[in-house]
C-alpha cells in the first residue's frame, strides 16, 4: 500500500510539473454541445482549470462526435492535430481505435484513475475492449419512466418484465410508446428489449456477422409485432426523441417515458419539470448500462495538458459537481467520498452491458424495414 501511495504521489507530481509551465496551454475539447446543463458544467470546468492549472479549455461544440472522428481520419498520418480531447464512446471509439488514432495507457498516465469505482465494468465499450485508450467520465443506464399508480398492484415496482409491459399496454391501449429508431433512445430501447427476449443474450456481445442475426432477433420482432397495435397511435407513429416522449408524458398523453441518465428523474422533479408521480423502473431484472469516456488523439500537440484535464474531470470536486441534481446530474464514476451528499448517489439497477457496437446498424435497419414502409 505504501508503494502504491508513493507511486501515485510521483504521478501527481509529474502532472503538476507539466501544469506549471509559464506558457498558458489551450486544450481543444471536442464534445457534444446540445445540452445547456452540460455546457454550464463545462463552463464551470473551464474556470476551475484556468485558475488551478493555467489551462484554457476550449469547448468545441459538435452535434455528433462523429464530426471529430471524420476530422481525425482525414488528417491521415500527419503528426499534429488540432483536436486535443474527445468525449466519446461506442462506434466512434471503435473507429478511432481500429485506426490507431488514440493515445494508449491512460490509466497509467492519469493519477485519478485510481479513484474509479471497482464495481463498474467500464473496460468494455459497446463490446469493444477499451485497452487503456479511453477513461470513463460518466455512467448511462437505460431506465423506463412510469406513473407510480400504474404499478400499484405490481409485486416488483422497481422492474417490469417484458410480459408485464405487454399486459399493461394491452390493458391501457394507446398509453405507451417508445422513441422512434434510429433516435438514440429508440435504438437503445431495441437493444434493451432484445437482451430480455433473445434466447441467448450473450450472442449480442459478438459481432453480428458471427451469428445468425435473423434467428437471434426473431423473438424481438415477434414481440413488437404483437405490442405495436396497443401502443400510442397503434404503433404507426412514434415520438421523435426521448424529450418529445417526456413531453407527452408530462401532458398526460402517455404513461411512460425513457431516460439514459439515472439521475434525470430526481433532477427533473427537483426542477419541477417532471411529475412527482414519476418513478424509474428497470426493463427486466437488469438495465442496459454503458459509459461515456474521455480520450486523447495520438497527434494532439497538447497531450500533457489534455491529461491534466482528464485528471481534473476525475477529481472528487469535478465528479461531485457533475452529479449535482440542480445541474447536469450525471452520475459519478469514482468512489464517492464520505462527504458526498446522499443525493449524489445515482439509483442504479443491476446492469447488463451494451450489445457489440455492430448490432446498432442491424437493429436500426431491420426496424425501419419492418415498421416504416
Amino acid at each position: 500500500m505504501l508503494f502504491i501511495a508513493l507511486l501515485q504521489l510521483v504521478l501527481v507530481s509529474r502532472v503538476q510539473a507539466q501544469q506549471t509551465s509559464a506558457e498558458p496551454q489551450t486544450v481543444f475539447f471536442y464534445a457534444w454541445g446540445g445540452s445547456e446543463s452540460v455546457n454550464d458544467y463545462l463552463r464551470w470546468a473551464q474556470t476551475q482549470l484556468k485558475t488551478r492549472h493555467g489551462i484554457e479549455l476550449q469547448h468545441v461544440k459538435v452535434t455528433d462526435i462523429a464530426e471529430a472522428v471524420t476530422i481525425l481520419l482525414a488528417e491521415g498520418e500527419q503528426q499534429t492535430s488540432n483536436i486535443d480531447l474527445l468525449w466519446i464512446n461506442g462506434e466512434n471509439f471503435k473507429v478511432l481505435k481500429d485506426a490507431g488514432k488514440l493515445l494508449p495507457d491512460l490509466p497509467e498516465r492519469v493519477p485519478n484513475s485510481a479513484l474509479l469505482r471497482d464495481d463498474l465494468n467500464w473496460q468494455t465499450d459497446f463490446g469493444v475492449a477499451v485497452d487503456g485508450q479511453e477513461l470513463p467520465w460518466g455512467i448511462a443506464q437505460f431506465q423506463l419512466i412510469f406513473r407510480a399508480p400504474l404499478l400499484a398492484d405490481h409485486t416488483l415496482t422497481n422492474r417490469v418484465a417484458v410480459e408485464d409491459l405487454f399486459a399493461l399496454a394491452k390493458r391501457h391501449p394507446g398509453r405507451f410508446s417508445y422513441p422512434k429508431p434510429p433516435a438514440f433512445h429508440g435504438t437503445t430501447w431495441l437493444k434493451a428489449l432484445a437482451h430480455e427476449l433473445v434466447h441467448a443474450p450473450e450472442l449480442l456481445q459478438q459481432p453480428p456477422h458471427k451469428v445468425n442475426t435473423a434467428q437471434v432477433l426473431q423473438p424481438l420482432w415477434d414481440y413488437l409485432d404483437q405490442l405495436h397495435p396497443y401502443l400510442w397511435r397503434q404503433g404507426r407513429e412514434f415520438p421523435g426523441s426521448a424529450e418529445q416522449q417526456r413531453q407527452l408524458f408530462n401532458h398526460g398523453t402517455l404513461d411512460n417515458a425513457v431516460t439514459f441518465n439515472p439521475n434525470e428523474i430526481p433532477a427533473l422533479q427537483q426542477q419541477l419539470r417532471l411529475t412527482p408521480a414519476a418513478i424509474a423502473v428497470s426493463l427486466g431484472s437488469s438495465a442496459l448500462t454503458n459509459f461515456h469516456y474521455l480520450a486523447i488523439p495520438r497527434a494532439s500537440d497538447n497531450r500533457a495538458a489534455a491529461l491534466t484535464v482528464i485528471n481534473f474531470m476525475l477529481s472528487e470536486a469535478a465528479q461531485q459537481r457533475k452529479a449535482e441534481l440542480n445541474g447536469w446530474g450525471d452520475p459519478m464514476v469514482i468512489r464517492a467520498p464520505t462527504s458526498a451528499k446522499p443525493s449524489l448517489h445515482a439509483p442504479l439497477f443491476p446492469s447488463h452491458p451494451e450489445p457489440h457496437v455492430e448490432w446498432t446498424a442491424v437493429l436500426e435497419q431491420e426496424w425501419l424495414r419492418r415498421y416504416q414502409r
